[in-house]
């Protein structure tokens, strides 16, 4: 088992300080670094415990809370096992701060993110990796879009919304993004039916992105949750495999 330092650092942003969680080998050397984007649910435990994964695989890791602008994490009141399902005043309570996440917000406070790993000691020189859960996925396109210079490898996991009708759409960052891009899709995925499957894939291949997208059989809508009921083990370790591939080839 690799021991971890893990602390918790504040990144000044042009819009206030947002809170985030950096783990790393506790050797202290630098190492290459991964923005690890989070679901709708924010930084908490089981999010952690995954950068804590990755981490000891050999990364500096830096999850942000995307929502500090409405406070710090956990900005809302979440049950250790979260099931809309059984509530669902979580979405009555989420859905107000995901919309006021705009492309530009998210791409702005990238840029921070980005300068913050770029300066820290622990992070090795060079271009970093993304990745991204849920909504992170799409925080993933519109940084790895906005900052291609500063971004080696990018993935994104059960993401929604991904080639939507909207100007802002996330597959329209394809002709500006130069990292190679790995996407698992959930099978069983309201929110990214199969012709925004196929546009996405569309949009990459018709702006010479490098790019795998797969589709996960069976798998529902946050698969790597492990403190949520769309949770599936053997998707979540598919993911684990396919992350650290894509990393080992940028890095």
């Amino acid at each position: 088992m690799t021991d971890l330092q893990r602390d918790d650092v504040d990144i000044r942003t042009e819009d206030g300080i947002a809170d985030a969680y950096l783990v790393h080998p506790a050797d202290g050397r630098p190492r290459p670094g991964v923005l690890f984007y989070q679901d709708a649910y924010g930084p908490r435990p089981h999010l952690k415990s995954m950068a804590d994964r990755l981490a000891a695989a050999g990364y500096t890791v830096l999850l942000p809370n995307v929502f500090y602008r409405l406070g710090r994490a956990p900005v809302a009141d979440l049950p250790e096992f979260i099931d809309p399902g059984a509530d669902p005043t979580i979405w009555e309570r989420l859905g107000p701060m995901l919309a006021g996440l705009t492309p530009d917000l998210v791409k702005r406070d990238a840029g921070a993110y980005l300068r913050w790993l770029a300066d820290s000691p622990l992070v090795a020189d060079g271009p970093v990796a993304l990745t991204g859960y849920c909504m992170g996925s799409r925080l993933v396109l519109w940084t790895a879009g906005a900052y291609p210079d500063r971004v080696a490898a990018a993935a994104g996991f059960h993401g929604g919304g991904l080639a939507t009708d909207d100007p802002d759409s996330p597959h329209r960052e394809a002709p500006r993004i130069t990292a190679e891009l790995y996407f698992g899709h959930a099978d069983e995925d309201p929110s990214l039916p199969p012709e925004q499957i196929a546009r996405f894939e569309e949009a990459l291949t018709a702006a010479g992105v490098r790019h795998t997208c797969e589709v996960y059989a069976g798998a529902r809508h946050g698969y790597t949750q492990a403190d949520t009921p769309a949770y599936d083990r053997q998707a979540d370790e598919r993911h684990w495999t396919a992350l650290l591939d894509l990393l080992k080839r940028a890095f």
